[in-house]
């Protein structure tokens, strides 16, 4: 349902008395507002800006990359060690 115009006209008046006397209410309601504009964005799948990981979540992951490649070639030369030494008890009897 329409407003009529004398609605309308209130409302801006109170809108407009709102910001004259509480910037900072003003500012949160923005704030708030693009937040959820965001956030339907997200919902309805539509692309919206990128976000950028954060800093500890790259640090993390770097990690983890670490540890797995460190594991891994722990678990490569245990390997090569153990198959060197049955080679050589296989070839000296």
């Amino acid at each position: 349902m329409a407003w009529s115009q004398d609605e309308e006209r209130m409302l801006a008046q109170i809108e407009q008395h709102l910001v004259d006397d509480d910037p900072r209410l003003v500012a949160r309601l923005e704030s708030f507002n693009e937040r959820v504009r965001r956030s339907e964005e997200r919902s309805t799948g539509q692309p919206g800006p990128r976000r950028r990981p954060r800093r500890s979540t790259v640090i993390i992951l770097i990690s983890w990359l670490l540890i797995a490649t460190l594991v891994a070639t722990l678990l490569i030369m245990v390997l090569r060690n153990e198959a060197a030494a049955a080679l050589a008890l296989s070839t000296a009897f």
